[in-house]
């Protein structure tokens, strides 16, 4: 088995590859430090190291040369890994890449550019929180995004957006957030249990203006991951959605300009590989 490791030396303060490559035990693994050369190399396997913002460009080139998808998580927060039952320990999901039989079909979320996406694209609070978080990763870990969220509820202010869905008008306002989710996972733990990405749409959530004070109830909501259901939130579901007047975005823990003017969904993308009795679960958002 001929098995492309494509490692983000970045990721989590500092990614050695070389012992991946070892609990590959029995495969042909070949570490590739970007997917540059993967398709050439021609693998029965994908096998990606690194934090959420790299699941889904490995996610898109195992989609297109039709071989299924590792994921090993080497990152900050992780939430793709956590959202799809998958080990939390780098070498225990590095031998998963090799013994695994069980595959899940998921879909992916594309920006206006064609950027991809697997957990959420989201503008308000959630890019601000990033930014603010980025700097203190490497010293307080996944808890950096829970800082960096005080830090954005003290001082960002609400955007004004308006909303399409499937080319309808959804809504026109103010709002703190508004986010654009497939597996509805973000931010260290938060979510939106609603979005599936089994589904073939989006799940659009938005979070409207209101006083500082009952942000810290929207803060409860995104933590259970049941902000969906909260009075006052818009939830809406669609295959095309269109927000204007959001600029910068936090698309799976990346900081970005740009590209929530059209977003789309691409169903059964990419086939991730997955520990046994967990192909047919739906996933947790």
């Amino acid at each position: 088995m001929r098995i492309a490791i494509a490692a983000n030396r970045a990721s989590g303060g500092g990614l050695d590859p070389g012992p991946l490559a070892a609990a590959t035990r029995g495969a042909d693994a070949r570490v590739f430090e970007s997917l540059d050369g993967i398709a050439e190399w021609r693998p029965d396997r994908i096998a990606v190291a690194g934090g959420d913002g790299s699941v889904a460009p490995a996610g898109e080139l195992a989609g297109r040369l039709d071989v299924p998808l590792a994921v090993i998580p080497a990152g900050t927060a992780n939430d793709f890994a956590r959202a799809h039952g998958l080990p939390d320990d780098p070498l225990e999901a590095a031998a998963l890449a090799v013994t695994a039989t069980a595959t899940r079909e998921l879909e992916l979320g594309r920006l206006a550019d064609g950027r991809p996406f697997v957990n959420v694209a989201s503008a308000g609070l959630a890019s601000v929180a990033a930014r603010r978080a980025q700097p203190l990763k490497h010293r307080l870990g996944p808890l950096a995004y829970a800082v960096g969220a005080v830090r954005a509820a003290a001082t960002a202010r609400p955007l004004r957006v308006a909303v399409r869905v499937d080319g309808h008008h959804a809504f026109d306002g103010g709002c703190w957030q508004v986010i654009v989710a497939v597996s509805g996972a973000f931010g260290g733990g938060s979510g939106v249990a609603e979005a599936d990405p089994h589904d073939g749409v989006l799940d659009v959530v938005v979070l409207p203006a209101g006083s500082r004070l009952g942000l810290a109830r929207r803060a409860w909501g995104l933590r259970t991951q049941r902000i969906a259901g909260q009075r006052g939130v818009e939830h809406l579901r669609g295959r095309v959605i269109e927000v204007a007047g959001a600029s910068e975005l936090n698309v799976d823990g990346e900081v970005v300009t740009g590209g929530l003017e059209r977003v789309t969904v691409e169903p059964r993308a990419f086939r991730l590989l997955v520990p046994e009795g967990e192909a047919r679960l739906r996933t947790p958002g």
